[in-house]
């Protein structure tokens, strides 16, 4: 994606004006109207992956946004990027299958060595690479990425890995992923934060040799997986940074992968508050128009302006990553606050269509199933909640 004309307008961190995002986002409607909702209804009823979808994203620059034009990426900041997944969602569409990229990259382009850049940031840019997958969570540690037992040792030029990872999602279609292991000890590290490294596994020579993906089926088209290693060989240059600062590597892509799942929690809000405001505009029930009642009206009208105010906390805290400022808070949330704002206008919606809310083919109840994931993925309300009373209130250590 080339960057929009420059205009004389007010900029934005990363020199877009309001104008610039607006031309950002008519491209992205522009490319979804060319699958509308029964391509995603289809999808969703075969559980298969949007390949056709996601290679349109990725000819057209948008999977590339934030990698720098020196690496063939458009260079923009964490505000398109969030713009583009909106309007995906508001659009009907689903950025899970390819949003990953987007944040995962960042921890090769903020700590990779020059070789690591030039070696994969340039192939994932023109869309000869996926960097889809995301090895973090365990089936025993949970969110408590800390207490992960996955480990990598070192044996020559290689790093030898064996574990389990869950709920890595999009494995099964992805070249690259970016994996988090632990090389040193829990008993052995001075800082709970220290003895975690980030690696990138080519899961295209490792699959067969040492890694197996196994498939989970959910309540929504998500593509996830649980996977397996037993003594994966990956080679020591594929360590990203230093060894047992992994942790702190993907933080900030931790902060970035919040703003945009609340980014297209905005855009799914957007999409039942206007999918219920013409329904209840259209259907008469008693002679008149369903939406006359104030009953209908109100619940649309509070969902929209729960959905304003998240919208503005996204924003605020997409400024402050492009900035450079600290925005662990804000990060959080927005993602609070937008996984609620789409929550209740999902619920909205199917109160408005009534029966006809679970009707496949009007979409509602797909679209339900797809944002109720965000109240707890990619980290639960409950833990943000906890992290804000902690760490922004002052109050003791809840866990």
């Amino acid at each position: 994606m080339a960057k929009p004309a420059q205009s004389a307008a007010p900029r934005g961190e990363d020199g877009l004006t309001e104008q610039d995002l607006e031309q950002v986002r008519e491209s992205v409607r522009a490319l979804c109207a060319g699958f509308p909702d029964a391509y995603w209804r289809e999808l969703d009823r075969d559980r298969s992956y949007p390949t056709d979808f996601v290679q349109a994203l990725t000819k057209a620059g948008f999977l590339g946004v934030l990698i720098p034009e020196e690496f063939g990426g458009s260079g923009l900041g964490l505000g398109a990027a969030a713009a583009i997944l909106e309007e995906i969602h508001k659009s009907g569409g689903n950025g899970s299958a390819c949003h990953a990229q987007m944040y995962i990259m960042g921890t090769i382009l903020r700590h990779g060595s020059a070789d690591q850049k030039a070696k994969w940031l340039p192939a994932i840019a023109k869309g000869e690479l996926r960097l889809q997958a995301f090895g973090v969570s365990e089936p025993t540690s949970g969110t408590d990425t800390l207490s992960l037992r996955t480990t990598a040792e070192r044996d020559g030029d290689v790093f030898v890995v064996n574990g389990q990872k869950v709920w890595t999602s999009r494995a099964e279609h992805s070249d690259l992923m970016l994996l988090l292991a632990r090389t040193t000890p829990k008993d052995q590290v001075t800082k709970r934060t220290e003895g975690l490294s980030v690696f990138v596994v080519d899961m295209r020579e490792a699959r067969g040799k040492g890694l197996e993906i196994r498939p989970i089926r959910t309540m929504i088209n998500h593509a996830t997986t649980e996977v397996f290693f037993d003594d994966l060989r990956v080679p020591a240059e594929n360590l990203i940074g230093e060894l047992g600062q992994g942790f702190r590597y993907i933080l900030d892509g931790m902060n970035a992968e919040r703003v945009l799942i609340a980014a297209e929690c905005i855009g799914d809000a957007r999409w039942f508050i206007a999918k219920a405001t013409a329904y209840a505009g259209e259907r008469q029930v008693f002679g008149r128009p369903i939406g006359q009642n104030q009953g209908i009206q109100f619940p649309i009208a509070r969902a929209y302006a729960a959905t304003e105010a998240a919208n503005l906390m996204v924003e605020k805290a997409a400024r402050l990553f492009e900035v450079g400022e600290p925005m662990g808070a804000e990060a959080n949330m927005a993602k609070l606050l937008a996984s609620e704002a789409s929550w209740q206008a999902a619920d909205m919606c199917v109160q408005t269509f009534g029966g006809y809310g679970f009707a496949e083919e009007y979409d509602v109840e797909r679209k339900f199933r797809e944002t109720r994931l965000y109240q707890v993925a990619p980290i639960s309300t409950n833990l943000i909640l906890a992290f804000l009373a902690e760490h922004v209130l002052g109050l003791p250590r809840s866990y």
